[in-house]
């Protein structure tokens, strides 16, 4: 497949410059993660944008002369463009060179991983919301271009419809989207009844958020070294070391500037972290800028309501690391996710973590009521099982979910209980 050749914008007014330059640095990640080649990245530093052009006229001709010199077929700016800026960049530069800008390359990539029916409706409300207000000298545009970054997705067959029809099609996708939500509401009231803990996989995208998960899970998960491999959430059991089980969700990975319109329409399937009893943040340890990506999914987390949820933090890709590494958080783990030891010792620490979070117990049964401890070895953490000849009764000890119905029959069954 050939591949499009990009030119990369970006312009620096209040960021620091590492903060800039890392920036860029992403973009041109999103960029081969859509089938894009950079062939050139131009920078201006100034301290306001140009409102009409986001350049001003100087740079704006040297971008002009770039797009010729290197025959680019996209440009991408770092940053989310106003529909005027759109149409006014795009009457500067050749017509056959499409503008877009960061967000639109984000929803481009989401458009090509979304794989489940929620994932794609989402995507196509995303990418129709923005693109309303940008409709006028759009639509004929991309049609003469034919496809290719920015214009992939559910939403590219509508681009020369009219507004009306739109927003039509805006609130017939937000009506079935009302239902496919409802209906994984109900899936996780299902696994709630079931008495399952919800552990959620969260954190910055191609932190190795799928590895863990399915070297956990021995789920399949899609994982691959690019941004968003991972786009729809899914969940599989995983086995504590002391044989609980629990539920593992892995979800969409975050970023910087995400952008607004992706974060609502996605908020559903966020949910998913929202209802977890633990999330397991997964950084990945061998980037320069791991702490940025932590508090971008802190701040993220606020803004989803779910910062007051546990959270053990699992700095991964250790066997990356060329130096000494510092963590930021005091409640960690450091792995990686290809060794086994590693895996086994975050078992472990998801388990001392669940600990602290869930009660204490202390059963006494009776030889026919052993059946009761094979179901608490599945739905509680037991760290002690003994037989008491004296009294031919068994002892167990653990600890239990503070809530939930097989918590309450434990406290009100005819066992001996002890706190």
């Amino acid at each position: 497949m050939n591949q499009e050749r990009v030119i990369l914008v970006g312009v620096q007014t209040t960021q620091t410059t590492e903060q800039f330059n890392y920036s860029l640095e992403e973009l041109e990640r999103l960029t081969t993660t859509a089938d894009g080649t950079v062939v050139l990245t131009m920078t201006q530093k100034i301290e306001a944008i140009h409102m009409k052009t986001y350049l001003g006229t100087g740079k704006l001709e040297e971008l002009r002369a770039y797009v010729s010199e290197k025959e680019a077929d996209t440009v991408i700016f770092n940053t989310e463009l106003s529909p005027t800026q759109v149409r006014n960049l795009q009457a500067a530069l050749s017509e056959q060179c499409k503008v877009i800008d960061r967000t639109q390359l984000v929803l481009d990539i989401f458009a090509k991983r979304a794989r489940t029916k929620e994932g794609r409706l989402q995507v196509e409300l995303a990418q129709l919301e923005y693109l309303l207000p940008r409709l006028r000298g759009q639509g004929s545009q991309l049609s003469r271009l034919g496809g290719g970054i920015g214009t992939r997705g559910p939403g590219e067959s509508k681009l020369e419809t009219d507004r009306r029809h739109i927003v039509r099609k805006i609130d017939d996708i937000k009506a079935e989207l009302v239902k496919v939500q409802r209906h994984r509401a109900r899936q996780r009231e299902q696994r709630k009844s079931n008495e399952y803990c919800q552990i959620a996989l969260i954190g910055y995208t191609n932190a190795g958020k799928s590895t863990v998960f399915n070297a956990l899970s021995k789920g399949h998960s899609f994982a691959e070294d690019k941004l968003f491999a991972t786009l729809d959430p899914l969940a599989r059991q995983f086995v504590l070391p002391s044989g609980m089980i629990v539920i593992l969700t892995d979800t969409v990975g975050f970023i910087q500037d995400l952008p607004t319109k992706i974060v609502a329409a996605f908020r559903s399937t966020l949910e998913e972290a929202k209802e977890a009893d633990l999330l397991l943040h997964i950084v990945d340890s061998s980037s320069d800028n791991f702490i940025a990506h932590e508090e971008t999914v802190e701040s993220l987390l606020t803004e989803l309501d779910a910062s007051d949820i546990p959270i053990l933090t699992v700095y991964n890709k250790a066997d990356l690391l060329t130096s000494t590494f510092l963590p930021r958080k005091l409640r960690h783990v450091l792995i990686s996710a290809k060794q086994s030891g590693d895996l086994e010792r975050l078992g472990i620490a998801i388990e001392q973590q669940l600990c602290q979070q869930f009660e204490a117990y202390a059963l006494t049964l009776l030889p026919e009521q052993l059946d009761w401890y094979h179901r608490l070895k599945r739905q509680t953490i037991v760290n002690e099982f003994e037989y008491n000849e004296q009294t031919n009764t068994y002892s167990v000890r653990g600890y239990m979910p503070r809530t939930g119905v097989f918590q309450a029959r434990i406290k009100n069954s005819l066992f001996s209980f002890d706190k």
